[in-house]
């Protein structure tokens, strides 16, 4: 049935990407489906931009197996997708927070089945107003990423004029870091491919590494904060870098999934240790980053965009660990 149909069935109709298995982009699909209705203390949000990120690919391959628990098991919830910007188009029974045609955002790194021209949520749930003046696609961006960049600073102490090492700075993750962390008035490091050094200068990197030219972790200089972006190192690896009471982070597990256990153990002594950034409170994101994108002290970095149709062309993109910032997917 086609969006068009609408008018002899009564039902109104959506695109969604749906998946009944995990696997690869090739199990994803975009349907013609019905739209949902809220319920009591739901909304119906239409969303306008949204992201393919690292989360999602996870979520998509039930990688690492742990994960199946979060989105699914042993089946994954059908619609992918973590991230939303758009506007309100109803509200269930009780919902006294938003109204239609109210602009707003959210994030579930559990799943959000945002991949879809309509999604449902709890009103209660993460999710609030958009920051004002911001269009959807740049909101969009500034979600996934920024949230997991908030939840590796909030775990250490910053000072101002300490060193910090972001491995991975021009992902989502490491992209937001860079210039979150020049907030608090930290010298910042970025580890990146130096085709992309000129850009990430410019988000407020102090200095970029070519990490095809320059191996960062047989370098003297030493670092309070190892921040590793995107799960390429290890703490091994990184000690001889690390100060006498430095700290290492990971996005990833690590190998064999040592960084939950060196984040068990390290703290125990009074030498360098690792820190597990278990992200929380998204509700908290959404506040500092409404701010910064409304002040203009957060710009996103955006590498490609897609439409709907084109979604597992986006995973696709993503799964290839090439992508720089966000990869964005357009609903309009």
């Amino acid at each position: 049935m086609r969006p068009a149909d609408q008018a002899t069935t009564g039902v109104p109709r959506m695109k969604a990407a749906l998946r009944d298995q995990y696997g690869p982009p090739d199990v994803v699909r975009v349907r013609d489906v019905p739209r949902p209705e809220p319920e009591a203390g739901e909304v119906l949000v239409r969303v306008h931009a949204t992201t393919v990120s690292r989360t999602d690919c996870a979520a998509l391959s039930g990688t690492p197996f742990i994960f199946r628990f979060f989105v699914g098991f042993p089946r994954p919830r059908p619609v992918t997708g973590s991230d939303f910007a758009g506007e309100v188009a109803s509200v269930g029974t009780g919902v006294t927070r938003f109204r239609p045609g109210d602009r707003v955002w959210g994030f579930r790194d559990n799943g959000a089945s945002s991949h879809a021209q309509f999604l449902i949520f709890p009103a209660d749930g993460p999710i609030a107003p958009m920051p004002a003046g911001v269009p959807y696609d740049l909101a969009g961006a500034s979600l996934e990423g920024p949230h997991y960049a908030i939840n590796f600073i909030n775990k250490v102490q910053l000072s101002a004029g300490q060193r910090v090492l972001v491995n991975g700075a021009t992902g989502g993750i490491g992209s937001a870091l860079v210039q979150l962390l020049k907030r608090h008035g930290v010298h910042v490091t970025a580890v990146c491919s130096g085709r992309y050094a000129d850009r990430i200068a410019a988000l407020g990197a102090d200095r970029v590494i070519d990490y095809a030219s320059v191996d960062f972790t047989q370098e003297d200089t030493q670092y309070d904060f190892v921040f590793d972006a995107v799960g390429k190192s290890t703490f091994g690896r990184c000690r001889r870098i690390l100060g006498s009471r430095g700290v290492y982070i990971s996005s990833e597990l690590g190998p064999w999934g040592q960084n939950l256990l060196f984040a068990l153990v390290t703290p125990l002594g009074q030498g360098r240790k690792v820190v597990f950034p278990v992200p929380v409170n998204v509700n908290a994101t959404l506040s500092l980053m409404s701010t910064l994108l409304e002040t203009g002290a957060f710009t996103p970095l955006i590498d490609r965009r897609y439409s709907i149709d084109d979604v597992r062309a986006a995973f696709a993109y993503v799964a290839t660990g090439q992508k720089i910032g966000n990869v964005l997917l357009t609903l309009d």
